[in-house]
Protein backbone atom coordinates (compact mmCIF):
# COMPACT_ATOMS: atom_id res chain seq x y z
CA UNK A 1 0.00 0.00 0.00
CA UNK A 2 1.14 3.34 -1.07
CA UNK A 3 2.35 5.85 1.90
CA UNK A 4 -0.99 8.31 3.58
CA UNK A 5 -0.79 11.64 2.40
CA UNK A 6 -2.05 14.84 4.05
CA UNK A 7 -5.66 14.87 5.69
CA UNK A 8 -4.18 15.86 8.89
CA UNK A 9 -7.50 18.02 9.66
CA UNK A 10 -9.63 15.76 9.15
CA UNK A 11 -7.69 12.81 11.60
CA UNK A 12 -7.75 15.24 14.05
CA UNK A 13 -11.22 16.16 14.01
CA UNK A 14 -11.44 12.62 13.94
CA UNK A 15 -9.25 12.09 16.85
CA UNK A 16 -11.28 15.30 19.19
CA UNK A 17 -14.58 12.69 18.47
CA UNK A 18 -12.56 9.26 19.54
CA UNK A 19 -12.04 11.27 23.49
CA UNK A 20 -15.46 11.60 23.69
CA UNK A 21 -16.87 9.51 26.60
CA UNK A 22 -19.81 8.67 24.70
CA UNK A 23 -20.29 6.71 20.94
CA UNK A 24 -19.70 8.66 18.38
CA UNK A 25 -21.79 8.09 14.68
CA UNK A 26 -20.02 10.19 11.83
CA UNK A 27 -20.68 10.14 8.21
CA UNK A 28 -17.94 10.45 5.69
CA UNK A 29 -19.23 11.22 2.00
CA UNK A 30 -17.30 12.71 -1.03
CA UNK A 31 -16.63 11.61 -4.56
CA UNK A 32 -15.51 7.87 -5.41
CA UNK A 33 -11.63 8.28 -5.54
CA UNK A 34 -11.50 10.47 -2.77
CA UNK A 35 -9.60 8.63 -0.59
CA UNK A 36 -12.79 8.07 2.41
CA UNK A 37 -11.90 4.17 3.00
CA UNK A 38 -8.43 4.79 3.09
CA UNK A 39 -8.86 7.99 5.90
CA UNK A 40 -10.60 5.43 7.83
CA UNK A 41 -8.14 2.55 7.61
CA UNK A 42 -5.45 4.93 8.55
CA UNK A 43 -7.47 6.16 11.31
CA UNK A 44 -8.36 2.52 12.73
CA UNK A 45 -4.94 3.14 13.83
CA UNK A 46 -6.28 4.54 16.86
CA UNK A 47 -8.15 1.76 18.10
CA UNK A 48 -8.10 -1.46 19.31
CA UNK A 49 -10.38 -3.44 17.06
CA UNK A 50 -11.60 -1.98 13.07
CA UNK A 51 -14.21 -3.90 11.51
CA UNK A 52 -15.08 -2.81 7.55
CA UNK A 53 -18.35 -4.03 6.00
CA UNK A 54 -18.64 -2.50 2.41
CA UNK A 55 -21.60 -2.52 -0.17
CA UNK A 56 -21.06 -4.01 -3.58
CA UNK A 57 -21.24 -2.01 -7.07
CA UNK A 58 -24.65 -2.99 -8.19
CA UNK A 59 -25.18 -4.54 -11.27
CA UNK A 60 -27.38 -5.47 -13.60
CA UNK A 61 -30.34 -7.49 -12.12
CA UNK A 62 -28.56 -7.12 -8.58
CA UNK A 63 -31.17 -8.08 -5.86
CA UNK A 64 -31.78 -7.07 -1.96
CA UNK A 65 -30.52 -10.40 -0.92
CA UNK A 66 -27.44 -10.58 -3.30
CA UNK A 67 -26.07 -7.11 -0.86
CA UNK A 68 -27.36 -9.13 2.37
CA UNK A 69 -25.27 -12.50 1.11
CA UNK A 70 -22.15 -10.21 0.59
CA UNK A 71 -22.87 -8.84 3.89
CA UNK A 72 -23.27 -12.51 6.03
CA UNK A 73 -19.97 -13.48 4.12
CA UNK A 74 -18.41 -10.32 5.33
CA UNK A 75 -19.20 -11.05 9.02
CA UNK A 76 -17.62 -14.29 9.20
CA UNK A 77 -14.23 -12.75 7.41
CA UNK A 78 -14.27 -9.88 9.76
CA UNK A 79 -15.00 -11.97 12.86
CA UNK A 80 -13.06 -14.94 11.96
CA UNK A 81 -16.05 -17.22 12.54
CA UNK A 82 -17.84 -19.50 10.47
CA UNK A 83 -20.54 -18.51 7.42
CA UNK A 84 -23.84 -18.12 8.45
CA UNK A 85 -26.48 -16.81 5.86
CA UNK A 86 -28.76 -14.14 6.94
CA UNK A 87 -32.65 -13.72 5.20
CA UNK A 88 -33.18 -10.37 7.31
CA UNK A 89 -31.05 -7.37 7.53
CA UNK A 90 -32.43 -7.01 11.82
CA UNK A 91 -30.72 -10.73 12.14
CA UNK A 92 -27.29 -9.50 10.17
CA UNK A 93 -26.92 -6.38 12.41
CA UNK A 94 -27.78 -8.18 15.63
CA UNK A 95 -25.06 -10.44 14.59
CA UNK A 96 -22.77 -7.63 14.21
CA UNK A 97 -23.99 -6.03 17.22
CA UNK A 98 -23.38 -8.85 19.48
CA UNK A 99 -19.35 -8.24 18.69
CA UNK A 100 -19.15 -4.83 19.15
CA UNK A 101 -20.40 -4.18 22.61
CA UNK A 102 -17.06 -3.61 24.51
CA UNK A 103 -13.79 -2.22 23.98
CA UNK A 104 -12.15 0.64 21.62
CA UNK A 105 -13.88 -0.37 18.52
CA UNK A 106 -14.26 1.20 15.13
CA UNK A 107 -16.88 0.26 12.54
CA UNK A 108 -17.00 1.26 9.40
CA UNK A 109 -19.43 0.99 6.58
CA UNK A 110 -18.69 1.65 2.99
CA UNK A 111 -20.90 2.49 0.35
CA UNK A 112 -23.84 2.65 2.20
CA UNK A 113 -26.21 3.27 -0.11
CA UNK A 114 -25.16 0.11 -2.44
CA UNK A 115 -25.61 -1.75 0.96
CA UNK A 116 -29.14 -0.87 1.28
CA UNK A 117 -30.22 -0.83 -2.07
CA UNK A 118 -33.77 -2.44 -3.01
CA UNK A 119 -34.48 -2.69 0.62
CA UNK A 120 -37.02 0.10 1.93
CA UNK A 121 -36.76 -1.10 5.84
CA UNK A 122 -33.10 -1.02 5.71
CA UNK A 123 -32.22 2.05 7.06
CA UNK A 124 -34.91 1.98 9.90
CA UNK A 125 -32.73 -0.96 10.94
CA UNK A 126 -29.80 0.42 11.10
CA UNK A 127 -31.37 3.48 13.33
CA UNK A 128 -32.55 0.58 15.50
CA UNK A 129 -28.60 -0.86 15.14
CA UNK A 130 -27.06 2.26 16.53
CA UNK A 131 -29.85 2.79 19.50
CA UNK A 132 -29.81 -0.61 20.76
CA UNK A 133 -26.68 -2.10 20.37
CA UNK A 134 -24.05 0.35 19.03
CA UNK A 135 -24.32 3.57 21.49
CA UNK A 136 -24.35 1.26 24.10
CA UNK A 137 -20.24 0.91 23.99
CA UNK A 138 -18.93 4.69 24.67
CA UNK A 139 -15.65 3.89 23.19
CA UNK A 140 -17.11 2.79 20.20
CA UNK A 141 -17.17 4.80 16.85
CA UNK A 142 -19.54 4.19 13.59
CA UNK A 143 -18.40 5.45 10.59
CA UNK A 144 -20.92 5.52 7.61
CA UNK A 145 -18.83 6.11 4.17
CA UNK A 146 -20.93 6.90 0.90
CA UNK A 147 -19.97 8.20 -2.62
CA UNK A 148 -24.10 9.28 -3.48
CA UNK A 149 -23.72 12.26 -1.28
CA UNK A 150 -27.64 13.06 -2.66
CA UNK A 151 -28.63 10.25 -1.27
CA UNK A 152 -27.15 10.33 2.11
CA UNK A 153 -28.44 14.29 2.31
CA UNK A 154 -31.59 12.37 1.59
CA UNK A 155 -32.17 9.65 3.30
CA UNK A 156 -30.05 10.33 6.47
CA UNK A 157 -28.76 13.74 7.40
CA UNK A 158 -32.27 15.17 6.90
CA UNK A 159 -34.26 12.27 7.71
CA UNK A 160 -36.21 12.94 10.82
CA UNK A 161 -35.26 9.79 11.95
CA UNK A 162 -31.31 10.06 12.30
CA UNK A 163 -32.24 13.53 13.65
CA UNK A 164 -29.53 13.97 17.06
CA UNK A 165 -27.79 10.65 16.23
CA UNK A 166 -24.89 12.15 13.86
CA UNK A 167 -22.02 13.47 15.97
CA UNK A 168 -20.63 14.62 12.34
CA UNK A 169 -20.28 14.76 9.25
CA UNK A 170 -16.92 15.20 7.01
CA UNK A 171 -17.08 15.92 3.44
CA UNK A 172 -13.79 15.54 2.09
CA UNK A 173 -12.80 17.85 -0.44
CA UNK A 174 -9.32 17.33 -2.94
CA UNK A 175 -6.11 17.33 -1.04
CA UNK A 176 -4.32 20.86 -1.03
CA UNK A 177 -1.61 21.74 -2.80
CA UNK A 178 1.21 21.32 -0.34
CA UNK A 179 -0.27 18.12 -0.06
CA UNK A 180 -0.63 17.25 -3.37
CA UNK A 181 3.13 18.28 -3.81
CA UNK A 182 4.31 15.63 -1.30
CA UNK A 183 3.44 13.10 -3.81
CA UNK A 184 6.22 14.00 -5.98
CA UNK A 185 10.24 13.49 -5.20
CA UNK A 186 12.07 16.16 -4.83
CA UNK A 187 13.95 18.37 -7.67
CA UNK A 188 10.56 17.93 -9.99
CA UNK A 189 9.71 21.42 -11.47
CA UNK A 190 6.14 23.21 -10.58
CA UNK A 191 5.03 23.72 -13.91
CA UNK A 192 5.69 19.95 -14.68
CA UNK A 193 3.50 18.80 -11.54
CA UNK A 194 0.71 21.31 -12.39
CA UNK A 195 0.51 19.72 -15.95
CA UNK A 196 -0.42 16.61 -13.94
CA UNK A 197 -2.90 18.78 -11.57
CA UNK A 198 -4.72 20.34 -14.89
CA UNK A 199 -5.45 16.76 -15.52
CA UNK A 200 -6.30 15.40 -12.29
CA UNK A 201 -7.08 17.98 -9.61
CA UNK A 202 -5.77 16.90 -6.60
CA UNK A 203 -7.70 13.93 -6.31
CA UNK A 204 -5.70 11.33 -4.12
CA UNK A 205 -5.80 7.74 -6.26
CA UNK A 206 -5.24 9.65 -9.61
CA UNK A 207 -2.11 10.82 -7.92
CA UNK A 208 -0.49 7.66 -6.55
CA UNK A 209 -1.27 6.55 -10.64
CA UNK A 210 1.57 8.91 -11.56
CA UNK A 211 4.98 7.40 -12.25
CA UNK A 212 7.09 10.58 -11.05
CA UNK A 213 10.19 8.52 -13.04
CA UNK A 214 8.88 9.77 -16.49
CA UNK A 215 7.24 13.05 -17.74
CA UNK A 216 4.30 14.71 -16.69
CA UNK A 217 3.21 14.57 -20.87
CA UNK A 218 3.89 11.01 -20.68
CA UNK A 219 2.11 9.71 -17.55
CA UNK A 220 -0.82 11.55 -19.48
CA UNK A 221 -0.53 9.90 -22.79
CA UNK A 222 -0.61 6.78 -20.70
CA UNK A 223 -3.51 7.72 -18.07
CA UNK A 224 -5.60 9.11 -20.76
CA UNK A 225 -4.67 7.70 -24.12
CA UNK A 226 -3.56 4.45 -24.23
CA UNK A 227 -6.20 2.08 -24.34
CA UNK A 228 -7.15 0.66 -20.76
CA UNK A 229 -5.61 3.89 -19.09
CA UNK A 230 -7.48 3.79 -15.77
CA UNK A 231 -8.30 7.80 -16.53
CA UNK A 232 -9.87 6.53 -20.39
CA UNK A 233 -12.50 4.24 -18.09
CA UNK A 234 -12.86 5.77 -14.98
CA UNK A 235 -15.49 8.16 -16.04
CA UNK A 236 -17.99 5.44 -16.69
CA UNK A 237 -17.37 3.93 -13.09
CA UNK A 238 -17.33 6.59 -11.39
CA UNK A 239 -20.15 8.69 -13.17
CA UNK A 240 -22.71 5.28 -12.60
CA UNK A 241 -24.73 4.75 -9.80
CA UNK A 242 -23.87 8.07 -8.28
CA UNK A 243 -27.17 9.87 -8.42
CA UNK A 244 -30.73 9.17 -7.35
CA UNK A 245 -32.28 8.40 -10.65
CA UNK A 246 -30.71 6.81 -14.19
CA UNK A 247 -30.91 10.03 -16.38
CA UNK A 248 -28.64 10.91 -19.32
CA UNK A 249 -29.07 14.70 -17.81
CA UNK A 250 -26.19 14.53 -15.38
CA UNK A 251 -23.56 14.12 -18.50
CA UNK A 252 -25.38 16.93 -20.65
CA UNK A 253 -25.65 19.72 -17.71
CA UNK A 254 -21.63 18.69 -17.17
CA UNK A 255 -20.88 19.15 -20.81
CA UNK A 256 -22.64 22.80 -20.92
CA UNK A 257 -20.03 23.55 -18.39
CA UNK A 258 -16.80 22.12 -19.86
CA UNK A 259 -16.17 25.81 -21.48
CA UNK A 260 -16.67 27.88 -18.47
CA UNK A 261 -19.30 28.48 -16.04
CA UNK A 262 -22.83 28.84 -16.42
CA UNK A 263 -26.28 30.37 -15.03
CA UNK A 264 -28.94 28.24 -14.53
CA UNK A 265 -30.84 30.04 -17.13
CA UNK A 266 -28.38 29.53 -19.73
CA UNK A 267 -27.59 26.35 -18.88
CA UNK A 268 -31.38 25.43 -19.01
CA UNK A 269 -31.42 27.08 -22.49
CA UNK A 270 -28.34 24.77 -23.75
CA UNK A 271 -30.58 22.14 -23.51
CA UNK A 272 -33.74 23.37 -24.06
CA UNK A 273 -35.02 22.35 -21.05
CA UNK A 274 -37.20 24.47 -18.94
CA UNK A 275 -34.92 26.02 -15.63
CA UNK A 276 -37.47 24.53 -13.02
CA UNK A 277 -37.57 21.99 -9.80
CA UNK A 278 -35.87 19.49 -12.12
CA UNK A 279 -33.19 21.22 -13.56
CA UNK A 280 -32.85 22.39 -9.87
CA UNK A 281 -32.49 19.11 -8.24
CA UNK A 282 -29.88 17.76 -10.97
CA UNK A 283 -27.68 20.88 -10.09
CA UNK A 284 -28.02 19.94 -6.39
CA UNK A 285 -27.19 16.45 -6.76
CA UNK A 286 -23.89 16.82 -8.92
CA UNK A 287 -23.45 19.63 -6.29
CA UNK A 288 -23.25 17.43 -3.77
CA UNK A 289 -21.37 14.69 -5.26
CA UNK A 290 -18.40 17.32 -5.56
CA UNK A 291 -18.20 17.12 -9.55
CA UNK A 292 -19.38 20.55 -10.02
CA UNK A 293 -19.78 24.15 -7.78
CA UNK A 294 -22.01 27.01 -7.68
CA UNK A 295 -20.25 30.51 -7.21
CA UNK A 296 -22.78 33.14 -5.76
CA UNK A 297 -22.05 36.74 -6.24
CA UNK A 298 -22.65 39.32 -3.35
CA UNK A 299 -23.93 42.67 -2.96
CA UNK A 300 -20.67 44.73 -1.85
CA UNK A 301 -22.63 47.04 -0.28
CA UNK A 302 -23.95 44.85 2.32
CA UNK A 303 -21.66 41.74 2.22
CA UNK A 304 -24.43 39.30 1.51
CA UNK A 305 -24.88 36.93 -1.09
CA UNK A 306 -27.54 37.86 -3.79
CA UNK A 307 -29.69 35.73 -6.07
CA UNK A 308 -26.70 35.95 -8.84
CA UNK A 309 -24.90 32.40 -8.75
CA UNK A 310 -23.22 30.33 -12.12
CA UNK A 311 -22.45 26.95 -11.73
CA UNK A 312 -18.82 26.13 -12.33
CA UNK A 313 -17.31 22.28 -13.37
CA UNK A 314 -15.52 21.84 -10.24
CA UNK A 315 -13.45 18.45 -11.31
CA UNK A 316 -10.85 19.02 -13.52
CA UNK A 317 -10.65 15.51 -14.58
CA UNK A 318 -14.23 15.79 -15.40
CA UNK A 319 -13.35 18.79 -17.76
CA UNK A 320 -9.86 17.07 -19.22
CA UNK A 321 -12.20 13.59 -19.48
CA UNK A 322 -15.13 15.16 -21.86
CA UNK A 323 -13.37 17.95 -23.82
CA UNK A 324 -10.46 15.39 -24.65
CA UNK A 325 -10.35 11.51 -23.91
CA UNK A 326 -14.53 11.14 -24.51
CA UNK A 327 -14.16 12.56 -28.25
CA UNK A 328 -11.57 11.00 -29.03
CA UNK A 329 -12.50 7.23 -27.64
CA UNK A 330 -13.03 4.94 -30.73
CA UNK A 331 -9.15 6.12 -32.26
CA UNK A 332 -8.15 5.06 -28.25
CA UNK A 333 -9.93 1.69 -27.89
CA UNK A 334 -8.30 1.07 -31.08
CA UNK A 335 -4.63 2.57 -30.15
CA UNK A 336 -4.61 4.60 -32.99
CA UNK A 337 -4.81 8.04 -31.04
CA UNK A 338 -1.61 10.01 -31.81
CA UNK A 339 -1.22 12.52 -28.32
CA UNK A 340 2.00 14.81 -29.51
CA UNK A 341 1.62 17.01 -26.51
CA UNK A 342 -0.83 19.00 -23.83
CA UNK A 343 -0.85 22.11 -26.28
CA UNK A 344 -1.39 20.82 -29.28
CA UNK A 345 -4.55 19.95 -27.83
CA UNK A 346 -7.58 21.44 -29.28
CA UNK A 347 -8.30 24.56 -27.10
CA UNK A 348 -5.83 23.83 -24.75
CA UNK A 349 -4.77 27.06 -23.92
CA UNK A 350 -8.47 28.44 -22.98
CA UNK A 351 -8.96 24.94 -20.95
CA UNK A 352 -5.85 25.01 -18.83
CA UNK A 353 -6.44 28.35 -17.85
CA UNK A 354 -9.96 27.13 -16.64
CA UNK A 355 -8.30 24.56 -14.83
CA UNK A 356 -5.90 26.18 -13.22
CA UNK A 357 -8.43 28.91 -11.34
CA UNK A 358 -9.72 25.85 -10.56
CA UNK A 359 -6.88 24.66 -8.57
CA UNK A 360 -6.33 28.51 -7.37
CA UNK A 361 -9.94 28.41 -6.22
CA UNK A 362 -9.46 25.10 -4.54
CA UNK A 363 -6.97 26.47 -2.63
CA UNK A 364 -7.76 29.79 -1.72
CA UNK A 365 -6.00 29.67 2.48
CA UNK A 366 -2.82 29.79 0.25
CA UNK A 367 -3.70 33.17 -1.21
CA UNK A 368 -5.08 34.78 2.42
CA UNK A 369 -1.85 33.71 3.49
CA UNK A 370 0.05 35.53 0.29
CA UNK A 371 -2.30 38.67 0.90
CA UNK A 372 -1.37 38.31 4.73
CA UNK A 373 -4.95 37.98 5.27
CA UNK A 374 -6.98 36.55 8.16
CA UNK A 375 -10.33 35.17 7.13
CA UNK A 376 -11.76 36.65 10.16
CA UNK A 377 -11.49 40.11 8.46
CA UNK A 378 -13.18 38.69 5.21
CA UNK A 379 -17.06 39.42 4.38
CA UNK A 380 -17.15 37.65 1.60
CA UNK A 381 -15.09 35.82 -1.40
CA UNK A 382 -15.61 34.29 -4.65
CA UNK A 383 -15.61 34.32 -8.27
CA UNK A 384 -17.33 37.52 -9.02
CA UNK A 385 -19.63 38.45 -11.87
CA UNK A 386 -22.22 41.51 -12.31
CA UNK A 387 -24.69 41.71 -15.05
CA UNK A 388 -25.35 44.81 -17.55
CA UNK A 389 -27.37 47.27 -16.53
CA UNK A 390 -28.97 50.84 -18.22
CA UNK A 391 -26.61 52.41 -14.89
CA UNK A 392 -23.56 50.28 -15.19
CA UNK A 393 -21.33 47.58 -17.25
CA UNK A 394 -21.42 44.07 -16.59
CA UNK A 395 -17.99 42.43 -15.73
CA UNK A 396 -16.37 39.00 -14.26
CA UNK A 397 -14.12 39.14 -11.54
CA UNK A 398 -11.74 35.47 -11.46
CA UNK A 399 -11.88 35.90 -7.92
CA UNK A 400 -12.48 38.77 -5.60
CA UNK A 401 -11.89 39.43 -1.80
CA UNK A 402 -13.60 41.71 0.53
CA UNK A 403 -12.50 42.49 4.00
CA UNK A 404 -14.25 44.39 6.38
CA UNK A 405 -11.25 47.47 5.64
CA UNK A 406 -13.81 48.15 2.80
CA UNK A 407 -10.78 47.05 0.63
CA UNK A 408 -11.48 44.90 -2.08
CA UNK A 409 -8.58 42.28 -3.46
CA UNK A 410 -9.40 41.75 -7.22
CA UNK A 411 -7.50 38.65 -8.35
CA UNK A 412 -6.47 37.97 -12.14
CA UNK A 413 -4.99 34.18 -12.46
CA UNK A 414 -3.57 33.79 -16.00
CA UNK A 415 -2.10 30.43 -16.41
CA UNK A 416 -0.18 31.53 -20.02
CA UNK A 417 3.30 29.47 -21.38
CA UNK A 418 4.88 32.98 -21.92
CA UNK A 419 5.40 35.72 -19.29
CA UNK A 420 2.29 37.66 -18.51
CA UNK A 421 2.80 41.09 -20.18
CA UNK A 422 1.47 44.74 -19.30
CA UNK A 423 -1.46 44.25 -21.39
CA UNK A 424 -2.89 42.45 -18.12
CA UNK A 425 -2.72 45.58 -16.24
CA UNK A 426 -4.73 47.44 -18.92
CA UNK A 427 -7.46 44.36 -18.59
CA UNK A 428 -7.81 44.40 -15.06
CA UNK A 429 -8.52 48.25 -14.57
CA UNK A 430 -11.12 48.27 -17.05
CA UNK A 431 -12.83 45.39 -14.62
CA UNK A 432 -12.41 47.81 -11.30
CA UNK A 433 -13.78 50.25 -13.62
CA UNK A 434 -16.97 48.21 -13.83
CA UNK A 435 -17.28 47.17 -10.63
CA UNK A 436 -20.22 48.94 -9.01
CA UNK A 437 -19.10 49.91 -5.34
CA UNK A 438 -20.02 52.17 -2.92
CA UNK A 439 -17.67 55.50 -2.42
CA UNK A 440 -14.86 54.62 0.19
CA UNK A 441 -13.80 51.50 -0.89
CA UNK A 442 -10.12 50.84 -2.14
CA UNK A 443 -9.09 48.31 -4.76
CA UNK A 444 -5.71 46.20 -4.43
CA UNK A 445 -5.40 44.11 -7.81
CA UNK A 446 -3.81 40.61 -7.19
CA UNK A 447 -2.14 39.15 -10.22
CA UNK A 448 -1.89 34.98 -9.76
CA UNK A 449 0.53 33.69 -12.23
CA UNK A 450 2.95 30.54 -12.97
CA UNK A 451 5.30 31.16 -15.60
CA UNK A 452 6.48 34.67 -14.18
CA UNK A 453 5.88 38.36 -15.81
CA UNK A 454 7.81 40.74 -17.47
CA UNK A 455 9.93 43.58 -16.51
CA UNK A 456 7.48 46.19 -16.94
CA UNK A 457 4.75 44.37 -14.90
CA UNK A 458 6.92 43.38 -12.22
CA UNK A 459 8.08 47.01 -11.66
CA UNK A 460 4.76 48.72 -11.90
CA UNK A 461 3.10 49.73 -9.02
CA UNK A 462 0.03 48.71 -9.90
CA UNK A 463 -0.23 45.43 -8.40
CA UNK A 464 -0.73 45.17 -4.88
CA UNK A 465 0.71 41.61 -5.19
CA UNK A 466 1.78 39.43 -7.38
CA UNK A 467 1.65 36.02 -6.65
CA UNK A 468 3.68 33.01 -8.32
CA UNK A 469 1.17 29.95 -7.83
CA UNK A 470 4.06 27.44 -8.70
CA UNK A 471 5.81 28.41 -5.71
CA UNK A 472 3.69 26.33 -3.71
CA UNK A 473 4.96 23.51 -5.66
CA UNK A 474 8.50 24.23 -5.05
CA UNK A 475 11.35 21.62 -5.47
CA UNK A 476 13.69 21.30 -2.36
CA UNK A 477 15.62 24.26 -1.98
CA UNK A 478 13.51 27.35 -3.71
CA UNK A 479 11.90 29.70 -1.71
CA UNK A 480 8.17 29.56 -0.86
CA UNK A 481 7.02 32.99 -0.37
CA UNK A 482 5.33 34.47 -3.14
CA UNK A 483 7.03 37.61 -4.56
CA UNK A 484 4.96 41.00 -3.41
CA UNK A 485 4.71 44.06 -4.70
Amino acid sequence: MTRFIGRTAELNKLSALAQKKTASFVIVRGRRRIGKSRLVAEFSKHFDHFYHFEGIAPVANMSAEDQLNEFSRQIAREFKTAYAPYEDWSDALWAVGERVQKGKILLSFDEISWMGRNTPTFLSKIKSFWDNHLKKNDKLMFIVCGSVSAWIEKNILSSTGFVGRISYTLTLEELPLTDCDAFWPKNIAAFEKLKILAVTGGIPKYLEEIDTKIPAEDNIRSLCFNRGGMLVEEFKQIFSDLFLRNSSLYQKIIETLVGGAKTRSEISHLLNIESGSRLSEYLKELELAGFITRDYSWNIRSGRDSKLCQYRLHDNYFRFYLKYIFPNISKIDRNNFQFKSLTALPEWQAIIGLQFENLVLKNRALIYEALHLSPHDIISENPFYQRKTTDHPGCQIDYLIQTKFNTLYVCEIKFIKNLVDSTVIHDVQHKINAIKTPKGYSFRPVLIHVNGVTEDVAESDFFAAIINFSHFLHPAGTKTQPEQN
